[in-house]
């Protein structure tokens, strides 16, 4: 394969795997730790 066509797929498959982690913690289990820092300050 031609280097520019496996540097392309090694960044896709990166960008991916970050969008997956990022919605992963977002919303899935781990999102429970989380803590809202708007809702402990409320007037």
């Amino acid at each position: 394969m031609e280097p520019a066509t496996v540097l392309s797929i090694s960044l896709a498959a990166v960008l991916i795997a970050i969008t997956g982690w990022t919605v992963y913690t977002s919303f899935g289990p781990p999102a429970k730790e989380l803590r809202d820092p708007f809702e402990e300050h409320e007037d």
